[in-house]
């Protein structure tokens, strides 16, 4: 397969190298073809990725403007066997174990709700700079006693200030959960300091805002639904939704004219 992912041109190269990264975004799963494990993802998550905005920023690749285009794109890459159209299974073992997969004799054209296992591993070159920096770290450490007495002590100083930055982080854990503790008695809800202290955001967004209530976040919900007060009556509408009508409180059996619609949102698969 190396042979004929070789003779691909170079703009449909450009369009497996991004759609293997991470900038394409794709889910990417685990399947077992031949006893060996295999990445391999939807077809619709490739689409997507194409009509995402970060592909209109590559140079050198096929125009993408719609999902027909995109799947022209996709299809034209498949006789290079980057990747090749497979039918998913049952998982080999537990519920949770990857699935198994069957490779397709007839490969035709790209289809969003088919699965295409990769047979790429991407570009390799940041997996050699990093075997070739972790092996000069290596050679570094193992040489120390020959360094220089003035970088020896410039090392010493780093890592005298490493070691402060890590104790100061752990201080201030310690102290925000402390005072976290006191104001839960004192004042509830509590008081976070530096709320975003664990978030996953920029080091100065860290320590923005100084102070926080603890207020109970609000979780997102799909489908929002409104439950009456008294007794009720609940009569379909329209495809997806349902409308519910709400008794007042004076005793009377006609309903109130205040509804409530619940409406059904797609979910992406």
């Amino acid at each position: 397969m190396n042979e004929q992912q070789a003779k691909a041109p170079q703009d449909l190269r450009n369009v497996v190298n991004y759609l293997r990264s991470s900038k394409a975004g794709m889910k990417i799963r685990v399947g077992i073809l031949n006893g060996k494990r295999i990445d391999y993802f939807k077809g619709r998550s490739a689409i997507k990725a194409l009509l995402a905005p970060t592909y209109t920023k590559l140079k050198n690749v096929p125009p993408v403007t719609n999902e027909a285009e995109a799947s022209t794109v996709l299809t034209s890459v498949i006789p290079f066997a980057f990747y090749l159209h497979v039918d998913r299974g049952q998982p080999s073992g537990s519920s949770n174990s990857p699935k198994l997969l069957t490779l397709e004799q007839m490969q035709t054209a790209f289809d969003a709700s088919h699965y295409y296992a990769w047979f790429y591993e991407g570009s390799q070159w940041t997996t050699y700079a990093g075997g070739l920096a972790m092996v000069a770290i290596m050679l570094a450490g193992v040489m120390f006693p020959l360094w220089p007495p003035v970088m020896r002590l410039y090392v010493w100083y780093l890592s005298i200030g490493v070691l402060g930055l890590v104790g100061l982080f752990f201080a201030i854990a310690i102290v925000r959960l402390i005072f976290y503790i006191i104001t839960v008695i004192v004042a509830s809800p509590g008081i976070w300091i530096f709320p975003k202290l664990f978030a996953d955001v920029g080091f100065v967004e860290s320590f923005i805002p100084l102070w926080e209530w603890d207020f109970p976040k609000k979780k997102g919900k799909k489908r929002r639904v409104e439950r009456e007060k008294g007794k009720g009556r609940a009569a379909p509408t329209e495809e997806g939704s349902a409308l519910i009508e709400e008794v007042g409180d004076s005793g009377s059996s006609r309903p109130a004219s205040r509804t409530a619609r619940v409406e059904d949102v797609p979910e992406d698969d």
